[in-house]
């Protein structure tokens, strides 16, 4: 006989406390089997050392042992198509409810569409729930019923309809118990899915008080340690919740902390309602630029041998530790685009391959920001230096000296372009597209 049960398929939270979707399975009436899927359709495209899944999987054990070691049960880890993986989930248990929490990502509304289809054949009920921000899909909008495509109005609106007193924590981490006891759950190993274990480790976050209230002295020098929080791929897999880093963020007091917050949000929101921003402009005109798309240049980009101290700094960077210092992300992708004319999608591509922190909204978001074509992107005539960057922002070369190890050799390449050349070059191109 089959035991009945519920199953919790964990995605893009992976964490035992303050999880709505498992927390609600918890309190359900059936035990509840943990799952992970390693989905076949996402990282078999991947490289076979990737830091991501090397994290999602030492995550996943973590899990595994405090669930074993706590509540005597365990977690089911499997690789292969969703789909295929839930047809051999009904045919070993008597599934009565299946819990997930929302994903806005174009492939995942996909996959959740077809997965909730074919549980409703089965009259298996497939419960989902909001997790990983505080305001989803049409909770922010306009006056007019339409999004918001600024940031500011949009941030405004998130602040006005938050209250905190409202801002639950979900104590899943108390219900544990309720997970199924000791019966042999499925697992996987990274060989066995192709992947071998990445050299590169993925950051603990930093949240402290003095992290929090020091952001806005501290943000924008690449060279501080802590300047940042470091919370990026801990948001994006989440290993942190989203409700406690608000809720210090608002204890400390720190409007530009929380601020960035919200446009993490902004961004998701703008992925959800235009999806089609994934491959094409959000301001249509601007994918008529005519991009050189100089294949030499690009490789001498994502080297980090471009002759600008800064951008080989940031690039070298994130080859080497799957991390770059978002001020430095910013000079990186103006530089590619308006410095080399190259495809806003190149370089999103790029840094998609590459980030520990990679979300697909906001890298989207900020690629197209970077470029000028997307919401509330800086003006196109907006061409940051890549040498005064350095004046402002890393001016005893800390950052650049860090990671540019031959900056005072005579291998060190000579600029790839004259930054006035350059200047002129974009303004021409994108006068000529956008007139």
């Amino acid at each position: 006989m089959k035991h009945k049960i519920s199953i919790f398929w964990f995605r893009r939270d992976l964490r035992l406390d303050d999880n709505i979707g498992l927390y609600n399975a918890l309190k359900g009436e059936y035990p509840v089997v943990p799952i992970f899927i390693f989905d076949k359709n996402i990282i078999d495209d991947l490289p076979k050392n990737d830091a991501r899944v090397t994290f999602i999987f030492e995550t996943l054990q973590k899990i595994r042992q405090e669930l074993q070691e706590k509540h005597n049960s365990s977690i089911a880890l499997f690789y292969g198509s969703p789909k295929i993986i839930f047809k051999t989930l009904i045919s070993e248990f008597d599934i009565q409810n299946v819990y997930i929490n929302h994903d806005y990502e174009p492939y995942a509304i996909k996959r959740d569409a077809r997965i909730k289809e074919f549980l409703a054949g089965l009259n298996v009920p497939f419960q989902t729930y909001k997790d990983q921000v505080i305001f989803e899909k049409g909770e922010i909008l306009k006056s007019d019923g339409n999004p918001y495509i600024v940031y500011t109005p949009y941030k405004n609106k998130w602040k006005e309809l938050f209250d905190i007193r409202k801002l639950k924590i979900f104590t899943s981490e108390k219900l544990l118990d309720n997970t199924i006891k000791k019966i042999n759950l499925p697992t996987v190993s990274l060989s066995e899915m192709g992947f071998t274990k990445s050299h590169i480790k993925t950051p603990e976050y930093n949240a402290s008080s003095s992290v929090i209230q020091n952001y806005e002295d501290t943000r924008n020098f690449p060279a501080i340690d802590n300047g940042t929080s470091r919370l990026g791929p801990h948001l994006r897999f989440g290993t942190v919740g989203i409700r406690s880093i608000i809720k210090k963020a608002i204890a400390e007091e720190n409007e530009i902390f929380w601020s960035e917050l919200i446009w993490r949000e902004f961004f998701m929101q703008i992925l959800w309602h235009y999806p089609h921003t994934t491959t094409k402009s959000f301001k249509p005109k601007y994918d008529r630029i005519e991009w050189r798309n100089n294949e030499q240049e690009f490789e001498q980009w994502k080297k980090g041998e471009t002759g600008y101290p800064m951008v080989d700094a940031g690039m070298r960077q994130l080859n080497q530790t799957g991390y770059m210092h978002n001020r430095v992300r910013m000079v990186v992708a103006s530089f590619l685009c308006k410095h080399l004319l190259i495809d806003w999608r190149w370089g999103e591509a790029y840094f998609a391959e590459k980030l520990l922190d990679y979300d697909m909204s906001a890298n989207i978001g900020n690629w197209q920001w970077a470029s000028g074509s997307g919401v509330d992107a800086a003006p196109y005539f907006r061409i940051f230096n890549p040498t005064t960057q350095i004046t402002k922002f890393d001016k005893q070369l800390e950052y650049i000296n860090t990671w540019v190890l031959d900056l005072n050799e005579l291998t060190y390449p000579v600029p790839i372009v004259e930054h006035k050349l350059a200047r002129e070059r974009c303004l021409s191109i994108y006068k000529k597209a956008l007139d």
